[in-house]
């Protein structure tokens, strides 16, 4: 089958570009992570889920993926909340980095390769903050350094701001100590109080904007291939990030920057000022984690996303029509396996249209991974897999055209890092699988000891209430009770 390759939308570039990475077959990827006060909202959640997702499918399509997602644990907010809590810094941050793994881990966010903490990285973040001072294009004042925009030419190209513009957008209370007013901080005086270490300037603590260039530097080196976060981090958090990196090494920071639209609240930003905001604790106490991811991924990504209950009950009712296709298809597997009856022609026709959809999930997939027009070849592959089993599918034939069709489904959805099965099925089936495990053992075990009407009464217990046990060179293996047995 071929396929266009992967095209992925550059916030640098303002275009789609193909996906090249720097090495074949392997992809280094930063993603800014949470700043460690609070529960995360969902506004945090998207693009948990967003960037989660384009890594499943680059993992799909066989790359290696070296997934780094930092942890801002030293951070104004973090000072004024561990205050208000009366905890330390310290406490507070390690509290909601374990919170955030509760909220991802539900989502179905695979752990990052490394999750770099900034605490844990000060060495390299002064080291780094050392050369920019040396190489003239930052500059220590009384105990604060700070990076002067002006000295790096390509400032603003990713925000598509001028220097010019930022000037005289400046507030009137500038620093009076700063070369230009819209020099960054990138080490901190220490305040009394406030969490310090020592440094060449005097004990203090980095600004935000350095600690993602000294870790993504550590994981990733010099240059990688795809740097992503909110819409939000475009300005000034990456543009300071591209500045202080590429000052440094000469190379582009990253190949490709990527950034996921808003969420918005009756067409407004989500945001904590504005006190619209919504903790996916509060969500996911009335729908299911799977449901919010659901949702999540069912608008593009790069696109603005609106909240309300509402959107969320039809994702509700979409993903339980998906998950239902997916409870007929295991009903009705073991009924196919054990008929008799062939129809090939009809498997054949169906398997064209399953390679079809199956084609159609790839061209959406990698035009920028476009995760709205996959969900909608799911629900079609859904409605195809249906359409076959109600024909009363017996046979080998039909049981492979089914079985295969069911494997490309099941790759679908965890590519988009849906489950099939609802949290009770999961926990149905595993004590199920873990009960005849037990039961077969208690079988062998009768059968070594010569015990066959014991072993005899088993399989016809289990015979009657609708389970099959079979007798192979391979081992025992058991199946639902069909029309045939």
């Amino acid at each position: 089958m071929e396929m266009e390759s992967l095209k992925v939308y550059n916030t640098l570039s303002g275009t789609k570009e193909p996906f090249v990475p720097a090495k074949p077959g392997q992809v280094r990827m930063y993603v800014c992570g949470p700043t460690t006060y609070n529960f995360i909202h969902l506004g945090n959640a998207r693009p948990l889920v967003v960037f989660d997702t384009v890594r499943r499918y680059l993992e799909y399509l066989g790359f290696e993926v070296i997934y780094i997602q930092n942890f801002t644990d030293v951070d104004d907010k973090i000072i004024k909340r561990a205050q208000e809590e009366k905890v330390s810094p310290e406490e507070l941050a390690n509290k909601y980095i374990n919170e955030y793994f509760k909220d991802a881990d539900a989502l179905n966010v695979k752990r990052a390769t490394v999750h770099p903490r900034v605490s844990e990285h000060m060495s390299n973040i002064i080291e780094f903050i050392g050369k920019l001072v040396d190489k003239g294009v930052a500059y220590a004042v009384d105990g604060d350094v700070y990076f002067a925009v002006s000295r790096f030419g390509e400032y603003g190209k990713l925000s598509k701001r001028n220097l010019e513009d930022l000037q005289a957008g400046a507030r009137v209370e500038v620093d009076e100590r700063k070369l230009n007013p819209a020099d960054f901080a990138l080490w901190k005086k220490a305040k009394p109080g406030e969490p310090r270490w020592d440094s060449p300037w005097g004990p203090g603590r980095p600004g935000w904007h350095i600690e993602c260039s000294a870790m993504s530097h550590k994981y990733l080196g010099e240059s990688f291939d795809i740097h992503g976060g909110g819409f939000d981090l475009i300005f000034p958090h990456h543009e300071n990030e591209i500045a202080q990196s590429e000052a440094l090494f000469g190379a582009p920071m990253a190949r490709y920057w990527m950034h996921n639209g808003f969420i918005t609240v009756n067409e407004e930003k989500m945001s904590k000022s504005l006190g619209n905001f919504f903790l996916l604790r509060d969500i996911t106490a009335k729908f299911s984690p799977q449901v919010v991811r659901f949702y999540l991924l069912s608008t593009h990504y790069r696109s603005p996303l609106d909240f309300d209950d509402g959107k969320l009950e039809i994702a509700k009712k979409g993903l339980e029509r998906l998950q239902t296709a997916y409870r007929l298809f295991k009903e009705n597997k073991s009924t196919a396996a054990a008929g008799t009856i062939e129809r090939k022609t009809e498997a054949e026709v169906y398997l064209q249209e399953v390679g079809s959809l199956h084609k159609r999930f790839l061209e959406a997939m990698n035009d920028d991974f476009n995760t709205a027009l996959a969900i909608a070849v799911l629900f079609d592959l859904a409605r195809a897999m249906n359409g076959f089993m109600s024909k009363g599918i017996e046979g080998n034939e039909a049981y492979k055209a089914l079985m295969e069709s069911a494997q490309i489904y099941e790759k679908m959805a965890k590519v988009l890092g849906i489950e099939l099965e609802t949290a009770a099925e999961q926990k149905d089936s595993g004590l199920v699988d873990g009960l005849m495990d037990l039961i077969i053992k208690v079988r062998q075990e009768a059968r070594a000891k010569k015990d066959f009407a014991t072993a005899d009464d088993i399989r016809q217990g289990l015979k009657e209430i609708g389970i099959i046990l079979e007798d192979t060179p391979q081992g025992v293996r058991w199946r639902y009770k069909s029309k045939g047995d």
